[in-house]
């Protein structure tokens, strides 16, 4: 397996991470969606960071997917797959700190690298 498809696999896992995180201070298991609504701080904005990881896993791994099936260098997918997800990383680490034109920067960067993926398998 590709360190790439190992990125994937890291990527698809983020939103069940900071979801965790969303409701480590406790949340009505028979209510969840409300009872998140509910919550405020830095928990809610990791529910919001889970929704927007499930929101960029399906532009990524398509990236990834297309620049293996071109056979794209290796090395390059690899780098990329790498740099996604540390910059996914850092996004969800500013979200926590509401560090928003930070976070958007962040997020941008990883829209282009998801891009340059695309672009590779050209």
């Amino acid at each position: 397996m590709t360190f790439a498809y190992w990125m994937l696999l890291a990527t698809a896992l983020m939103p069940y991470l900071t979801i965790a995180l969303a409701k480590s201070g406790g949340v009505d298991n028979q209510a969840p969606r409300p009872s998140l609504e509910s919550l405020t701080g830095w928990r809610r904005r990791a529910d919001w960071a889970h929704r927007n990881h499930f929101e960029a896993f399906p532009a990524f791994a398509a990236a990834v997917i297309v620049a293996e099936l071109t056979h794209a260098p290796q090395t390059r997918i690899d780098l990329l797959a790498g740099i996604f997800v540390l910059l996914r990383l850092i996004y969800t680490v500013l979200y926590l700190a509401d560090q928003a034109a930070l976070r958007s920067i962040v997020w941008s960067l990883g829209i282009l690298n998801v891009i340059w993926l695309f672009v590779l398998g050209i």
